[in-house]
């Protein structure tokens, strides 16, 4: 993990200009690339893609969310459909990710999953 990052950077994502292909059906824009290689994050994006085959066909927009735990260094991943409505979630039982918590946004391209920041919207 980089000592540089700084969560407060992420808002400066608006947009992207490149995609980054992380397996056959995922890319991650600028700020999900900025996130996974400055706070140590590709676990979160490939843990996050690995859910994704399920949902083609079913859903095109999903909200991701990490929160870690105050007590200990586990974490919940959970995968909603941006009404609350639980479609996945996993227990992680160890992360040193750098915040307490985050939400991203994958969303259908009708070729592959777009994992990118809420700003990046």
């Amino acid at each position: 993990m980089s000592k540089q990052f700084e969560p407060t950077m992420l808002s400066h994502f608006t947009g992207t200009e490149k995609y980054y292909r992380i397996n056959p059906r995922t890319v991650l824009t600028d700020g999900t690339k900025y996130l996974a290689e400055e706070a140590g994050a590709y676990w979160l994006m490939d843990a996050i893609a690995s859910y994704l085959p399920q949902f083609m066909g079913k859903q095109d927009f999903i909200v991701a969310r990490l929160v870690r735990s105050s007590s200990d260094y586990s974490a919940q991943l959970t995968l909603d459909d941006g009404n609350g409505h639980v479609l996945d979630q996993q227990h992680i039982e160890y992360t040193d990710f750098p915040m307490t918590n985050i939400q991203l946004y994958a969303c259908w391209g009708g070729e592959f999953w777009v994992l990118m920041l809420c700003s990046e919207y």
